[in-house]
C-alpha cells in the first residue's frame, strides 16, 4: 500500500488551461490521464469517477474538479459528508484534484 500524500500545485492561466486541456482530451479517449505531483507520476484510471465540489466561506470561495479511483474504506461516512454519486460508480479513496488558484500571477 502507498503512503497518504497531499499535493497541490499552483499553476498559471496558462499552464492551467493547458492541463485541463490534456485532461478533457485524455477523457474522451478514455485512457489513462498521467500527471507529475509531489516529484513522481500518478496515474489515473481512465475509469476513475468525477466530482465538481463547491466550497464557500463568506466572500471567498474554492471549485474543485475531482478525479476519484482505488477502492474505498468508509472515508465518507467518517467524515459524515453527503455527496450525490452516480449510481453505475463506486466510491472511492485516491483523488486528484484540478482547482483554479485563488492566487493571482503576474
Amino acid at each position: 500500500m502507498k503512503d497518504d500524500r497531499d499535493f497541490e500545485t499552483v499553476l498559471d492561466l496558462t499552464a492551467f488551461v493547458a492541463e485541463l486541456r490534456r485532461l478533457a482530451d485524455t477523457l474522451e479517449a478514455n485512457e489513462t490521464f498521467t500527471i507529475e505531483m509531489g516529484g513522481e507520476m500518478v496515474e489515473i484510471p481512465a475509469d476513475a469517477g468525477f466530482s465538481i465540489e463547491l466550497e464557500t466561506e463568506g466572500d471567498r470561495g474554492e471549485l474543485e474538479f475531482q478525479l476519484k479511483w482505488g477502492t474505498e474504506e468508509e472515508d465518507d461516512e467518517e467524515e459524515g459528508e453527503d455527496e450525490t454519486q452516480p449510481d453505475d460508480r463506486a466510491e472511492v479513496e485516491n483523488e486528484a484534484e484540478i482547482a483554479p488558484s485563488t492566487e493571482k500571477v503576474h
